[in-house]
Parts: structure tokens; C-alpha cells; sequence
């Protein structure tokens, strides 16, 4: 094997970081840039709304199935050059997805660029671990942990402004000149820092398996909800194939002398440990990101750009004190500080169970700010732990184990925050329907006040509903928000099944 270059230095390591932490940023910014169009992609392609949000089921199901591929494929070509190639092809899909004629063309480029999409998420983490000095590690991990939670809210507010003030195919031409760029400056800066490859056979069965099982996986959790889950005999049989495929995964995997996935890691307990703490955390915290911008935007009259602005606070703490937690990462036990970001993260959730009809943009947005300090002390100390351990040759693997679950919980996270949603006004709106009627001192005086206001008595039962809805969807999210405070305390167990990583370095990759 040959000898690991020296780091980067000076303005090199920043203009490398850059291109690096762009091209994650990028790539995080499409999974929900597209979600906005679907009514304009819908209407000019000729499909309807729920055929058009196959643009993005598509793209999570590539995605999903790629990323726990970068490992084998970083083994066999080489981390640089796959990273490079992902980022160009993801370039071309995009530029490709704008010009599509059709709406089945633009489903086949959506999975092109997927496919390559999941290479770039745990590469780019990788390949920026490794251009730091062992013991600035950590200011790398934070850089990168910003770019995974601030892309996401950016996202539906970029495509909002996009699609009304331009056409939604520049959703996907804005990746063009920005993967050019990253695929340029990474390969100018990282060519001589290409790792050893290794000429491994393929393992078809391993990668069919992947196929089956997170492609079934991945379909059944962002089309759950829609289709009323297990009501759905197509979600039964998805359920069924994704846990007979992932049996059968895991259980090849753990035998094959070459496996396309190396299982073995979670033999590590700090992976273990991590992987289960950062993927459990951010299946609640998507699920909160995702809620409150719907929320917002169904019952409290919102734009999408100013629901998102009210989620994007939590991006200036998190922006301030990531740098100081990463420089921290080597004296601080870092279980210290995914305790306080989970602690953080409960509070900011019991606060948010506290919001009132009439609550105005500070009030919405102040708890967001509090949670941008638990995001600081979250992403860069659990990979930290997860990847602790490991060598330079099974960082890419386990970067892309890591990442896996993390996004597969987030899309759980999603999916179970909007079903838990609906499902919890349904039993709040049947109760208050109990206990309201017409002789009630309060729905007397807001019939009185509606009668007054020249409506008829069908309008009248129309805006009492309206309002109805209104209270018990506060109630649910009020509720599903006082849950999530309580499963933040309980994950802080999680932290500590963890022994404390080697204090000169957050992450042995070298």
C-alpha cells in the first residue's frame, strides 16, 4: 500500500473543504428541491399530482441503494475518481432532467441521478476526513454535519422561488454549473491523493439482494402514508419483500468472502453504538423538519418560502458553534456532547408543544434557534464515535453504512410524523365534535358572530369546520412535538452504550 500524502494545508484544505462540503451540500439540496414543483411538473408533462411525485420516490429508492455501494465501489476505482465521476454524472443527469421532454423521461434521469447521488453523500465526508490532520478532524465532521441539515430546509424555499419566478426544469439546471466547478477543483486538488485500489469480484447476489430489499423499503416509506399503509395490499407486499430481501441480505453478506457491504463493522461497538444514536436522533429530527413547514403551510395560511424561513434559524447556531465544537472533538468526550444536543433538542420540542393559534413568526422561530445549538453538538461528535474505529479502508464503508441509516430513518421520520399527524386529528376532531353543539355558550357566539357576518347556514357549518380542523391539527402537532421531547430524553441512552473514543483523535482514519 502506498504511503498516505501529507495533509492539506492553508488555502488548498479550504478551497478542497469547499468544493467538498458544495458537492454534499448539493446533493442533500435535491431530495427536497423537486417537492415544490410537482404541481408545475405535473401540469406541464400531463400527469397527475400523485404520478408526478414519483420524481422524487425515484430518486430516493437510486439513492438509497447507491450509497451503500460507495464502500465497495471507493475499494475498487479508487475514492477520488468515484467521487469526480459521481459528481459529473449527477451534473449530466440534472442538466438532462431539465431538458426531458416527457414525464418517463425525466423518471429515467431522476434515477440516473440518484444512482449517483448516494456515491457523493458518504465519499465527500470520507475524502474531507482524510484532508485533515487527525486531531482537526472534527472541524471536518462539523463542516460537513452543516451541510446535511441546512440543505433540506434551503431546498423547498430555492424551489419555491425558483418555480414562481422562473420554470421548475431550473431546479435542476442550477446543478450544472455548480457540479462542473466541485468535479474541476476536486480533481485539481485530490489526483495525487487517490486511494489504493483493489481488484475485488463482484458480488451479484449481495447487489441484486440491495436492489430488492431497499428499493421495497424505500417505495413502501414514501408512499405509506398516501396509500393508507397496510390498508394497501401493494404496501403489504413491499413490507414483505423488504424484509425477506434484507434477511437474506444480511445473512449472505455475513458469509461471502467479498461482500458488497461490510456487515462486519457492527461487530465494532462505537459503530454500532453511533450508527443507532445518529440514525434513531435524526429520524425524529427530519420528522419535526418535515411537520412544521406542513403544518404551516395546511392550517396557518403560510407560503412555503415563509415556513421555511421560520425552520431556517436553526441554521445560525448551528453555523456559529459547529467550528468550536469541532475543534473540541479531541479534548471533549464527545458523548458529552450528543448528550447535550439530544437535551437541546427535547427542550427545543417541549417548547414548540406550546404553540397557540394565533402564535406570530417569534414565537414559531425561537425554538428553531435553540435547536441550531443542539445541531452543532450532534452530527460531528456521533460520527465521530461511529467512525472512530475504523482504518482508512473501511471508511468509505462504513461512511456509507452510516449515512444509509441515517437516511432511511429520516424517511421513516417523515413518513410516520405525517401518519401520526393525520391519524391524532382524526381522534382529537372526533372528540371535540362530542362535546360542541349548538346549544354551547361558545358555538352559539360564533354561529351568532357568522350569521351576522352575511353568511348562509351551509357556510356557516362550512367555517365552523375550517376552525374545528384548525384547533385539532394544533392539537396533534402540539402533541407529536411533546413526544418527540420525550423520545430526545430517551435516545441520550443511546450515547452511552459508546466507550469513550481515543482522545487524540475524533476519527482514526489514517
Amino acid at each position: 500500500m502506498s504511503t498516505t500524502p501529507s495533509h492539506l494545508k492553508g488555502s488548498v484544505l479550504a478551497l478542497a473543504t469547499l468544493a467538498l462540503a458544495l458537492g454534499n451540500f448539493m446533493e442533500v439540496l435535491d431530495t427536497t428541491i423537486a417537492n415544490v414543483a410537482i404541481p408545475h411538473i405535473a401540469g406541464d408533462l400531463g400527469v397527475s399530482p400523485t404520478q408526478a411525485t414519483w420524481v422524487i420516490t425515484s430518486y430516493a429508492v437510486a439513492n438509497a441503494i447507491s450509497v451503500l455501494l460507495a464502500g465497495w465501489l471507493a475499494q475498487r476505482f479508487g475514492q477520488v475518481r468515484v467521487f469526480v465521476s459521481a459528481v459529473l454524472l449527477f451534473t449530466l443527469a440534472s442538466w438532462l432532467c431539465g431538458l426531458a421532454p416527457d414525464f418517463e423521461a425525466l423518471l429515467a434521469f431522476r434515477v440516473m441521478q440518484g444512482a449517483v447521488s448516494g456515491l457523493m453523500v458518504p465519499l465527500s465526508q470520507t475524502l474531507l476526513m482524510a484532508s485533515y490532520p487527525r486531531e482537526r478532524q472534527g472541524i471536518a465532521l462539523a463542516i460537513w454535519g452543516m451541510t446535511v441539515v441546512v440543505a433540506p430546509v434551503i431546498g423547498p424555499i430555492l424551489g419555491g422561488w425558483i418555480t414562481d419566478h422562473s420554470s421548475w426544469p431550473w431546479i435542476f439546471y442550477i446543478n450544472v454549473p455548480v457540479g462542473i466547478t466541485v468535479a474541476v477543483v476536486t480533481r485539481q486538488l485530490l489526483a495525487a491523493r487517490e486511494t489504493p485500489r483493489r481488484k475485488v469480484p463482484v458480488d451479484t447476489v449481495g447487489l441484486a439482494l440491495i436492489v430488492a430489499w431497499v428499493g421495497a423499503l424505500q417505495i413502501m416509506l414514501d408512499k405509506g402514508n398516501e396509500l393508507d399503509w397496510f390498508d394497501s395490499r401493494f404496501i403489504v407486499a413491499l413490507t414483505v419483500i423488504a424484509a425477506v430481501g434484507m434477511a437474506l441480505f444480511v445473512a449472505w453478506e455475513l458469509t461471502d468472502a467479498h461482500p458488497i457491504v461490510d456487515l462486519r463493522l457492527f461487530r465494532i461497538r462505537n459503530f454500532t453504538a453511533g450508527t443507532l444514536a445518529v440514525s434513531l436522533g435524526f429520524c425524529v429530527f427530519f420528522g419535526n423538519v418535515v411537520l412544521l413547514p406542513l403544518w404551516l403551510q395546511t392550517q396557518m395560511g403560510y407560503t412555503s418560502t415563509w415556513a421555511g424561513l421560520v425552520v431556517a434559524p436553526y441554521g445560525v447556531l448551528a453555523f456559529l458553534l459547529s467550528p468550536a465544537v469541532g475543534r473540541n472533538l479531541g479534548r471533549v468526550d464527545p458523548r458529552l456532547f450528543a448528550t447535550a444536543a439530544f437535551v437541546i433538542f427535547a427542550a427545543a420540542s417541549f417548547w414548540r408543544a406550546g404553540f397557540v393559534p394565533n402564535a406570530g413568526y417569534s414565537a414559531l422561530a425561537l425554538p428553531q434557534l435553540l435547536q441550531g445549538a443542539g445541531i452543532a453538538m450532534y452530527f460531528a461528535p456521533l460520527i465521530a464515535i461511529s467512525l472512530g474505529d475504523l482504518n482508512a479502508d473501511r471508511m468509505a464503508f462504513g461512511s456509507g453504512l452510516v449515512n444509509f441509516f441515517r437516511t432511511t430513518a429520516g424517511s421513516f421520520g417523515a413518513s410516520l410524523a405525517t401518519t401520526l399527524w393525520q391519524r391524532r386529528e382524526a381522534v382529537h376532531h372526533t372528540h371535540l365534535v362530542e362535546r360542541i353543539n349548538a346549544l354551547a355558550p361558545q358555538a352559539r357566539q360564533a354561529i351568532a358572530g357568522l350569521d351576522h357576518a352575511g353568511m348562509t347556514s351551509g357556510q356557516v357549518l362550512a367555517q365552523l369546520d375550517r376552525m374545528l380542523t384548525q384547533q385539532t391539527m394544533l392539537l396533534a402537532v402540539n402533541e407529536l412535538f411533546w413526544i418527540s421531547g420525550w423520545i430526545f430524553v430517551l435516545l441520550i441512552a443511546t450515547v452511552w452504550l459508546a466507550k469513550r473514543p481515543a482522545a487524540t483523535a475524533p476519527v482514526a482514519a489514517h
